[in-house]
């Protein structure tokens, strides 16, 4: 939940030029992702989205998730680098066979 937050408000902060807080777009995008997320049924097991089965976003938000991490992504090392590493770990973690995700 903290990752996205962070790659949502870098993300309108770098392209929309919001200084503080979010603009109406980025705020809608954040409180659905968040809601998705409090209502993942993996839980405890959860994977990353893009390493998941189950796709839960719709898929216009889901392209505009992707556009996010898609720009935030690459500046999370630099700006937040333990989360961005945490990343990476889950995410490998997900695409070992017998861990929740997809086989690798």
């Amino acid at each position: 939940m903290r990752t996205s937050s962070i790659m949502i408000r870098m993300y309108c902060r770098d392209r929309h030029g919001v200084k503080s807080g979010l603009c109406a777009e980025c705020q809608e995008l954040r409180e659905y992702a968040l809601a998705r997320l409090m209502a993942c049924p993996f839980n405890e097991n959860k994977t990353v989205c893009a390493q998941c089965r189950v796709h839960c976003y719709q898929p216009v938000r889901r392209d505009k998730m992707k556009e996010v991490m898609r720009y935030s992504g690459p500046r999370m090392m630099f700006r937040h680098p333990l989360l961005a590493i945490r990343h990476v770990i889950e995410s490998r973690k997900a695409a070992t066979p017998g861990k929740g995700g997809r086989p690798a």
